[in-house]
This record gives structure tokens, C-alpha cells and sequence, in this order.
């Protein structure tokens, strides 16, 4: 059997939470639990992980296994995420993976209340295929010996070595034989740290390499599996920028979701793979896009890496060292080649539905067209550009919709958000299109 569509309700996941579970440094050893299970609207993640394998101490994680089925117990019910406990495992350690199995059952035991709210365990340290099976037969036996329903309970991985990476190549051809129940797979998620020290890795400044290729394959494995990539921890906390960076490289690989450390960056990765309220137009300026400056109807370049000034029938365009001698209608072309549009969800609300209108009447394409003034000291500039729309296009494009439709249907705490942000009529008609 192979995959080609999604295992779990969830299309997207765009926060992956961590609490440690006990603290011994606190009166109350749940403490930090306590307050994370209280997170509501844009603080709270889509998924939530009481962390006993790296952010709890060794000596404290039979406590926080106990703490993490009390909690969840008496506050799991309001609580508007997923919850996925992480639980010690190693693929090398037949010790570790029992302990991980014994905390399981204890998180998972109906008689401590929390397994009604537990939607799945997150398997760190993973290693070839068969360690991934092992951890399927320990939840499968969790739920045999609590009669729960058997698949009931995810599983999510950490791909933490060049095993793991290796091996999600393979998941497609062997989910859905009757000899697992892989079916539970839910997250793939990168753990940059402990793969930078498998693959034995070095930089200079001893700072963590991007690994690339490594979120691409996630992202790329999740897809083929019918799973969902997630992208391992940031862990400059005060580097905002750095963060939304990060996400934005990852979105354009579909890889939509990422690891949060604090509630700060869960409000920043919950907002950042949706449309912006207002659109925005783009310039690159000498290799680096920049924002244009919206004055009504003119777009104002304010950066000093560009120039234009007139000269007589012709212009002088200067980008970064070269200098450009162009007609006006060169000009145009070159500045549409230099600019990009970056639509807000009322845009995409309105091409999808004039493209939905034109295909009730017949048509199977049309040309959408965007244009605007470009001002450059002081020289402005009108350019326009048509972009042809067919069913493939629509179907490309639709992503963002189905993201927003996604997180409205599974996150009704944070409606009152999306409608400060974008307006309810604007929310209202981004659920109605392409159904």
C-alpha cells in the first residue's frame, strides 16, 4: 500500500511546542506545565509537547511522566491544541526505549484521566525502520493494555540522524502493511542539534549548519507519506527576524510548520505562514528584496541600491554597480522583472473567485492582471503584468486558502484573531472559496 493523501485530519501544523515536564527548581515541579496548558489564541500551539526526554532532567522524568497525566487530566479539555507528549527513546539503548515504553503507559492509564485528551507520543532519536516499529508495537501494546482503540494514539519522530533521514525515503512503500501500524505516523520533525553531532558536523563559530537538504527531504518524505514536516527549534529566541526568515524559506519547501521555544516565537510561527492583511509590493535591490513604501497610488523605493533619473528620451536606471540606459518601455520591462507582488488574503479571495466565475461560464483560463506605480527618486513609473490562470494555477495557489481553512476549523479560539486581523467579511468569503 502507498500513500497520497493526509492520515490525520490535520492538513497543517504550524507550531510544535515544547514544556519541560518537571522542574526541580520550583515548589511545584508542574509548574511550567500548568501555565503552558493555559495558553489560548495565537500563544497556544497547534501542537503541544510536555517535553520528558531533553528539556527534563534524567532524575525528574518518572515525576514529569506523573505531572503530565495530572495536568492534562484536569485541564486537557480546554485546552485548544493537539497534545503530544515527547518520551525518552534511543535507538541504541534497549534501556531507554523500555523507559520511554513505562512512561507511555503511565501518561496513557485511564484511571489518570489524561488519555482522553493525549493525542499522541513524539518518538525522539530515531533510527532505521525497524527502531520506528518498535516504537509502533510500544504504543500499539499501550493501547491494548488500557483498551483503548488501536491506532488511536499518533506517533510523531524526530529526525535526529542520517539513519532517520535515510529511512523516510522508505515510509511511503511500508505504511499500511498488516505487519505495522505506521498508519499512527503523524509528524516528521528535524532535530538539527543531535543530527549536526551524528553526521559529525563543524563550522567555525561552532553555530549549527542550515541543513538544507535535510528540511527538504522532511518535507519532501511527509508528502510522499501523507504526513506533516516540522522544522526543529531557533534557538536565538530574541532574533524575531532571524525566525521569520527560517519559516519563510521552509513555506516555500512545504514545510509550513516549526518548533517553538517560547510563546513569543508560537505567536510569531502561528501568524507567519498566513496571508498578510494588506498586500505589498517587492523590489530586489541589487539581490536583496525590500518592501516598497506604499503612498496610495505609488509604490516608493526609499532604499539608496537603486537610482533612476531622466535622460531626455531615455532613463538611467543603477542597480547596486551596473548602470542601465533604457527606453521607457525597457524600463517597464525591467522593472517588472524587479518587482513582486505579494497578495494579501482579500487578494487571493478575490482571484480565486473571479477565476471560479469564469470557469461557471465556460472559460478555462484568463489573465489576471496586477499593476501599479513604481516610484524611484522621484521618477515614477507605471508597469503592469499579466499572469495567465488555469485549473493548475488555481489548484497552486489554492494552498494558502486551504491553510486558513484548516486553521479556522481547528482552532475556533483563535477566530476572534483572524477576524481583528482580516475583517470578518473577508474571513467569511476565505471559507466559502474553493469549497
Amino acid at each position: 500500500m502507498s500513500v497520497d493523501k493526509r492520515l490525520h485530519d490535520r492538513k497543517f501544523v504550524r507550531t510544535f511546542f515544547t514544556t519541560p515536564t518537571a522542574d526541580s527548581e520550583k515548589d511545584d515541579t508542574a509548574a511550567m506545565l500548568k501555565k503552558s496548558i493555559q495558553l489560548r489564541g495565537m500563544e497556544a500551539p497547534d501542537v503541544w509537547v510536555p517535553d520528558n526526554e531533553d528539556a527534563t532532567a534524567p532524575n525528574m522524568r518518572d515525576e514529569g511522566a506523573e505531572n503530565i497525566a495530572e495536568v492534562v487530566a484536569e485541564h486537557g479539555d480546554e485546552f485548544p491544541g493537539e497534545i503530544h507528549p515527547r518520551v525518552v527513546w534511543h535507538r541504541d539503548s534497549p534501556e531507554t526505549r523500555y523507559k520511554g515504553f513505562q512512561h507511555m503507559l503511565e501518561i496513557a492509564d485511564p484511571e489518570n484521566g489524561a488519555v482522553e485528551n493525549i493525542d499522541g507520543f513524539v518518538i525522539p532519536e530515531v533510527g532505521d525502520l525497524d527502531d520506528w516499529k518498535k516504537a509502533d508495537e510500544f504504543i500499539t501494546i499501550v493501547e491494548n493494555e488500557h483498551g483503548l482503540e488501536e491506532g488511536s494514539l499518533a506517533m510523531s519522530v524526530i529526525i535526529e540522524s542520517g539513519t532517520a533521514e535515510l529511512e523516510m525515503g522508505r515510509l511511503r512503500d511500508e505504511i499500511g502493511k498488516p505487519s505495522n501500524n505506521l498508519e499512527r505516523l503523524f509528524l516528521l520533525v528535524d532535530g538539527e542539534v543531535d543530527y549536526t553531532k551524528d553526521m559529525r558536523a563543524i563550522t567555525p563559530t561552532g553555530e549549527l549548519p542550515e541543513w538544507h537538504e535535510l528540511r527538504h527531504n522532511t518535507s519532501r518524505a511527509a508528502s510522499a507519506a501523507g504526513l506533516i514536516a516540522v522544522d526543529g527549534p531557533f534557538d536565538d529566541i530574541r532574533d524575531v527576524a532571524g525566525y521569520r526568515e527560517r519559516m519563510t524559506a521552509n513555506q516555500a519547501v512545504g514545510q509550513i510548520g516549526i518548533w517553538s521555544l517560547t510563546p513569543g516565537q508560537v505567536v510569531e510561527a502561528n501568524k507567519a505562514p498566513l496571508p498578510p492583511k494588506e498586500g505589498y509590493w517587492l523590489i530586489d535591490e541589487d539581490g536583496e528584496e525590500v518592501e516598497l513604501e506604499d503612498e496610495g497610488d505609488v509604490q516608493a523605493y526609499t532604499g539608496d541600491k537603486l537610482s533612476l533619473e531622466e535622460d531626455g528620451d531615455e532613463y538611467v536606471l543603477t542597480v547596486g554597480s551596473d548602470e542601465h540606459v533604457l527606453s521607457h518601455e525597457e524600463l517597464q520591462e525591467k522593472l517588472v522583472d524587479l518587482t513582486a507582488y505579494v497578495p494579501s488574503l482579500d487578494d487571493i479571495v478575490d482571484s480565486m473567485e473571479e477565476f471560479e466565475a469564469a470557469k461557471e461560464a465556460g472559460q478555462g483560463a484568463i489573465a489576471m492582471t496586477r499593476a501599479t506605480t513604481v516610484s524611484i527618486d522621484g521618477v515614477e513609473v507605471e508597469i503592469s503584468s499579466d499572469r495567465m490562470w488555469d485549473e493548475a494555477t488555481y489548484q497552486a495557489l489554492q494552498t494558502p486558502i486551504t491553510l486558513f481553512q484548516d486553521v479556522y476549523e481547528n482552532r475556533p479560539d483563535q477566530h476572534d484573531d483572524l477576524a481583528d486581523i482580516y475583517g470578518e467579511d473577508v474571513v467569511e468569503r476565505a471559507m466559502e472559496v474553493g469549497n
